[in-house]
């Protein structure tokens, strides 16, 4: 698991920690690491050209001890100096070697030091200018990019771009979401003793092994209906291709059984292509009498009119968890006391267009939008995009970091649907439901497109084999 934690918490787990240690003790910790993570970039470092990009505050000092260490290695080491940098940090560069120049100068490695972890909106001038012009596999940025907000990976203007993000103690969200991600590049946590000194993180990343650990496991004992039994209520005469991709997906994540409840042509397309589910001809209120289900998933390709509507009020009345998707997002914009009534489990997947239904717009910070969102509601919200968000009103937000651009297209989202709701019929809670769907939805996206763009049916038979590979993951013992 990826944790991350806020800039207030960071700070004052540093000086909890510094209390504690030799004055300058963390500063060179991290420029030990530093100092190593370039020469393995390098390669050789012995005649290779390091450019540091130097800022006043920890970071910059990071950059400059780091540097003097290359140079005692028989590395030209450069710097651009903005403003006044920690005094003691270069003179030891000065001392080894190190020489400061006013403008960059061709380099085989950039350190990017300009701005630390309480930098906020555009950078300065002088600062902007410099990372401009740097971009690239040869960049490495010292915590963070300069020009990202490490809360929420707002980016105002010119960021630097980097090809590895070094960060210390702990990950920052602004690395996980939003701008920032695409930023950071690789990104690699160095341990410098900050740890103990943290508290919960309030942002996580599930990585393969934490999804398999999460995936349901049947038994000995297990029976179709043990083994969670979805309701999906999808799909319309315009879209019946919906209820198809959406039924696919609940049965390839693993639910005992799917039932089918919706208007008879979609009815019809998913027994053709799924003979075991369940199917029933229902619309409006009567969805709900297609049998007992551990869970519901509403919503995708349903439409909007007066029997949609009612289909989505009776879901939701319905004492057991509920996924919203698609039209029925839509549905309860307009009415948004369906959802505050309820005392199940509630879990809405919008994207930016379907969250905005609702009164406000996504903003740069995406974390906050959809816990705002799930706080108002009282629900669990799946905020889809590159980087989809899983949060409740209070607890940890979770940050997917599975997918391909593959995913970018018509269906996607009723696949996705599909297999949280399964999840969900299987007994996890919406959070792990959202974010452990989310995590295999991204794998199968990978797998199924191999580089090429592919159809959102694809990523139905890429399902089950995703979950298997995390689990296979999992045995062998090799999570990451």
């Amino acid at each position: 698991m990826i944790r991350a934690h806020t800039v207030a918490q960071v700070r004052s787990a540093e000086d909890r920690l510094r209390a504690q240690l030799p004055a300058g003790t963390l500063l060179q910790r991290a420029a030990t690491a530093l100092a190593v993570a370039c020469a393995e970039r390098l390669g050789r470092v012995y005649g290779s050209r390091v450019l540091l990009l130097v800022g006043r505050g920890d970071n910059g000092a990071d950059a400059l001890l780091a540097g003097a260490r290359l140079a005692r290695r028989g590395a030209a080491v450069s710097a651009v100096l903005l403003g006044e940098p920690v005094a003691d940090a270069l003179a030891a560069f000065r001392a080894a070697g190190g020489r400061v120049v006013d403008a960059p100068v061709p380099a085989d490695l950039v350190v990017d030091g300009l701005v630390g972890i309480g930098g906020r909106g555009a950078l300065r001038a002088d600062a902007a200018a410099l990372a401009a012009q740097v971009a690239g596999d040869d960049v490495v940025a010292v915590d963070l990019p300069s020009g990202v907000d490490a809360d929420t990976g707002e980016v105002a203007g010119a960021v630097v771009r980097a090809g590895l993000t070094l960060v210390f103690g702990t990950c920052k969200p602004g690395l996980l979401v939003g701008a920032g991600r695409a930023a950071a590049g690789r990104v690699e946590l160095v341990d410098i003793g900050l740890g103990p000194q943290l508290p919960p993180a309030p942002v996580e990343q599930l990585q393969d092994g934490d999804a398999a650990q999460r995936l349901p496991h049947g038994d000995a004992g297990s029976d179709k209906y043990t083994r969670g039994v979805v309701g999906v209520v999808a799909g319309s005469q315009t879209y019946p291709g919906a209820a198809v991709l959406c039924v696919g997906s609940a049965a390839s994540a693993g639910a005992g059984m799917v039932r089918f409840a919706g208007a008879p042509h979609p009815a019809e397309q998913v027994r053709l292509r799924w003979p075991e589910v369940v199917v029933s001809d229902l619309e409006g209120a009567d969805v709900v009498s297609a049998g007992r289900v551990q869970a519901w998933v509403v919503g995708p390709g349903l439409g909007t009119d007066d029997t949609a509507a009612a289909a989505v009020e009776a879901v939701l009345g319905q004492d057991v968890p509920v996924l919203v998707d698609a039209d029925a997002l839509t549905v309860c914009a307009r009415h948004p006391e369906w959802l505050r009534r309820r005392t199940a489990a509630t879990l809405l997947t919008p994207h930016d267009r379907e969250f905005e239904r609702f009164g406000a717009p996504v903003t740069a910070d995406r974390i906050g939008s959809a816990r705002r969102l799930a706080a108002e509601l009282g629900v669990t919200v799946l905020l889809k995009g590159d980087a989809t968000v899983v949060t409740g009103p209070d607890g940890p937000a979770r940050v997917n970091g599975t997918g391909s651009p593959a995913l970018a297209t018509a269906g996607s989202g009723d696949v996705l649907s599909g297999g949280c709701g399964a999840l969900l019929a299987q007994g996890l809670d919406p959070l792990d439901a959202g974010s452990v769907g989310a995590h295999v939805h991204g794998r199968a996206g990978t797998l199924a497109a191999r580089g090429v763009q592919v159809p959102a049916s694809a990523l139905v038979g890429a399902w089950a084999d995703a979950a298997r590979g995390l689990r296979g993951e999992l045995v062998v013992g090799t999570p990451r």
